[in-house]
């Protein structure tokens, strides 16, 4: 049957379908987010940039602040844990024409929480405060939102200092918030919490809360909107490697079943995808780039393993034709 999706609100921005792109490091960059806004994806947001990166001059500064004038609405993510920096770096990413300014209190990576950043910020609701607030002020025409999970360790099930950072996120003029439903220590082992969101959803019943976590089907993404009654999803690892991922979310939201790839729309796509890296990133690192990529593109293909064995051995331009060639086959397919 079809449903009927309210579109999500992020401060003075609607977007249409609820379902948008997560910030993945590696992979949520300028190539593959185009790729994405070709099948319906309606909003965006960058892999993780380190606040002090934005701070110097260079070929570096220049890739990250750097806006295609299709990929909009696009969120910048920050990390650090400087509030004076993560300021700094927010002005920045401003005057670089992004359209909302996203805080990573959620990064679960080792090294990260070794440096006081993302997931560490968990822990020290004093710290992440103080960074929403500096943010907020250097940017306070754009949209704030902030990335936050359940807790730090799984075994705090009282979860005080999430709800003194979410609290104290949205009274200092944060737009949204997104919402793991996993600890930090949890990393992205075990089942994510949903029941979590629900709660999270009813103490914030007129801010925008977006839900995270087992969001690997456009099916779970509507389903978790269904049973928790968050106003949107971050699908992150469900869509890397699927970016018919929000197509399929709106065939399900029409009451349709969600529309496969066959493999000629593959070869067209990763080879659109190939294209643009190259572009963007020139040949050199384009192959490198899009081995990784084609390793996750392969769990569409009929056969799987066989894809991505192909796939991880590729290591030059003339491989990655061949490879293509082999597993996607120019000759032969149809739709």
């Amino acid at each position: 049957m079809p449903e009927t999706l309210k579109p999500l609100k992020i401060g003075t921005l609607t977007i249409d379908l609820p379902v948008v792109l997560a910030a993945l490091a590696g992979y949520t960059d300028i190539s593959y987010r185009l790729v994405c806004r070709g099948l319906g994806a309606p909003y965006c947001a960058t892999g993780a940039m380190l606040d002090t990166h934005l701070l110097h001059h260079g070929k570096l500064r220049q890739l990250l602040t750097q806006v295609h004038p299709q990929d909009h609405p696009l969120a910048g993510q920050l990390m650090g844990r400087e509030p004076r920096v993560m300021a700094a770096a927010a002005a920045v990413l401003a005057a670089a024409d992004y359209d909302v300014i996203d805080l990573n209190f959620a990064c679960p990576v080792k090294k990260v929480l070794a440096r006081g950043r993302g997931g560490y910020l968990m822990s020290h609701p004093d710290i992440a405060l103080e960074i929403v607030r500096a943010v907020r002020e250097a940017v306070p025409d754009k949209p704030v939102t902030v990335k936050l999970r359940r807790s730090f360790r799984d075994a705090d099930r009282t979860e005080d200092d999430f709800w003194e950072i979410a609290r104290g996120a949205f009274e200092a003029g944060a737009a949204a918030i997104c919402v793991h439903a996993r600890s930090v220590e949890q990393k992205y082992q075990g089942r994510a919490d949903w029941e979590f969101l629900t709660r999270v959803k009813r103490a914030f019943p007129d801010r925008t809360v977006i839900g995270s976590g087992d969001v690997l089907t456009a099916e779970d993404a509507l389903r978790m909107i269904r049973e928790t009654g968050v106003d949107g999803v971050s699908a992150a690892r469900g869509a890397i490697g699927n970016p018919w991922f929000f197509r399929q979310a709106r065939d399900v939201a029409d009451g349709r079943p969600p529309r496969r790839p066959t493999l000629a729309d593959q070869r067209r796509l990763i080879s659109r995808h190939y294209d643009l890296t190259s572009e963007i990133y020139g040949s050199r690192f384009s192959v490198k780039r899009m081995r990784n990529f084609a390793i996750h593109y392969s769990r569409l293909h009929p056969h799987p393993a066989q894809a991505r064995k192909a796939a991880a051995a590729v290591a030059t331009e003339r491989a990655w034709r061949e490879f293509l060639d082999a597993q996607y086959p120019a000759s032969g397919l149809s739709d």
